[in-house]
């Protein structure tokens, strides 16, 4: 045998017993990646929160640092969180936002924390990453841009994603300390989901949005999917929020000014049900909370026609191509039909 395959083959086993061979599977993507809207690695993502390599490298424990602005990996099975199941909320170890609940946590077999969806799309983004000559998707906190890991799709259903990330780069509270103080969570569709963001994010409370699809039954679908007005997606959007700072009622009752909720299957020129006006309730009480809202602007005949708004149980989120996020910051503002 030739010594350059005696070294291959020496250099294979080596890798082979370092990760397992689940965790090779997950380092060379054999479960595949899933048709999310990703953004090339080499451009720049519009983070809140920008600190320069040395103040992360000094505010973050060495093997943090590597990991999330490295673009390093941790050993398999190493993670303080691979085999841990506490209730509970995953933030980011760099900037403190929330990425992972332990309701969506399971055991994967990789030797890495396994979850089927993140606390919320608008608090991830999705890069394509062909490090290692293979496609794979690389998932990052949209707050900070931090590293977090990857994302697969041989996870269970009904999404099949799998997201495998680095404990290094999450920091761990129980729900009993976070349950007071945790972001929520709210989704509207309220037209051009262009404008619906910009106007939302400029409120005092509102931490992270993102421009998306949901009400659907299409699978990860693309703006030109939508578009055909066959998936039964809304453009919507995603809003994580600090309920100490802005209550949901707050939200709600923004989005009934900020468009006109009598329209049917349109606003303003748009016209499709895509453009239909939304609530996307998470929960009994955001929805108790919209019903009354509704029902007092009925009440005090707020608009002219009756109110078109539907109310109906939150759905998967899919969030768009990256050209839509934050596209008033990008772009003129007059450049938007909203």
């Amino acid at each position: 045998m030739k010594p350059t395959a005696k070294i291959a083959i020496l250099a294979l086993s080596i890798l082979l017993g370092w990760t397992g061979w689940k965790g090779l599977n997950a380092l060379l993507r054999i479960g595949g990646a899933p048709a999310v809207q990703t953004e090339k690695g080499d451009k720049p993502m519009s983070v809140q929160v920008r600190k320069t390599n040395e103040e992360w490298k000094k505010d973050l424990a060495p093997e943090a640092y590597r990991v999330m602005f490295q673009c390093g990996t941790e050993s398999p099975f190493s993670g303080p969180y691979n085999n841990f199941w506490e209730k509970g909320t995953y933030l980011c170890a760099a900037c403190g936002s929330p990425l992972f609940t332990s309701d969506t946590k399971y055991e994967h077999g990789t030797g890495w924390p396994s979850f089927t969806a993140p606390f919320a799309e608008a608090n991830i983004e999705y890069r394509d990453d062909d490090a290692l000559g293979l496609r794979r998707v690389e998932v990052r906190c949209s707050v900070c841009g931090a590293h977090l890991g990857h994302v697969f799709d041989d996870g269970p259903g009904p999404s099949g994603r799998h997201y495998c990330i680095n404990s290094a780069s999450m920091l761990f509270q129980a729900a009993a300390e976070t349950k007071a103080l945790l972001p929520r969570v709210a989704t509207f569709a309220a037209g051009c989901f262009w404008g619906v963001e910009y106007k939302f994010g400029r409120m005092k409370g509102v931490l992270t949005t993102a421009a998306g699809y949901s009400g659907g039954t299409a699978k990860d679908p693309t703006y030109k999917q939508v578009c055909t007005d066959k998936t039964g997606h809304a453009e919507s959007v995603q809003i994580t929020f600090d309920p100490a700072a802005v209550s949901y009622e707050q939200l709600v009752r923004k989005f009934f000014e900020l468009h006109d909720p009598t329209q049917v299957n349109r606003q303003g020129p748009d016209v499709g049900t895509q453009y239909r006006s939304v609530i996307f309730y998470a929960d009994e009480e955001q929805k108790a909370i919209a019903e009354k809202v509704r029902a007092e602007l009925e009440k005090d005949h707020v608009f002219d026609r009756p109110i078109a708004t539907q109310i109906i149980p939150a759905r998967e989120f899919y969030k768009a191509e990256e050209y839509h996020q934050k596209y008033y910051q990008k772009h003129d503002p007059s450049a938007c039909a909203f």
